[in-house]
């Protein structure tokens, strides 16, 4: 497992977020919140292994604008270096369209899902893509006690 910096993974992450939205090709508002830290699981907390994930959605465009995105996103990222790992309905009760892929190196994953608007709750349809990175162990830096 390789050691990384975790402000470095997290824009990486960010970055690999970018070029899907670009691959989407989809007018309408991006979500805002940035990468953030989170640690492995099956693993000891002291041992510090995380991992950087980077959800985010696009909300206010047409339904069939986001069925088209997907189709894009079929095609455009294999030809990007991922590997398509899953490409069907999700678990959910709305059996919602989802693709995951995984890049070259298995550096990065990506989970994109298509949601249908539910009127009854007042949720908008929405593409939810949700970038990780790989596990890395962090840096150890030397405590004071150690200085």
């Amino acid at each position: 497992m390789k050691t990384r910096d975790s402000d470095t993974v997290k824009a990486d992450v960010e970055r690999t977020s970018s070029r899907i939205l670009e691959m989407l090709d989809l007018k309408g508002t991006v979500t805002e919140p940035g990468a953030m830290t989170l640690p492995c699981s099956g693993y000891d907390s002291a041992e510090e292994v995380y991992r950087a994930r980077h959800p985010w959605s696009v909300y206010e465009a047409p339904f069939a604008d986001m069925q088209k995105a997907m189709n894009r996103l079929r095609a455009e990222l294999p030809k990007g270096g991922w590997k398509i790992v899953k490409d069907g309905p999700d678990r959910s009760q709305g059996k919602s369209p989802q693709i995951v892929a995984e890049s070259e190196g298995r550096e990065f994953a990506v989970d994109v899902r298509l949601h249908k608007e539910v009127k009854a709750e007042n949720s908008p349809p929405m593409l939810e893509v949700t970038v990780e990175s790989r596990c890395y162990r962090s840096p150890v830096t030397p405590t004071a006690s150690e200085g």
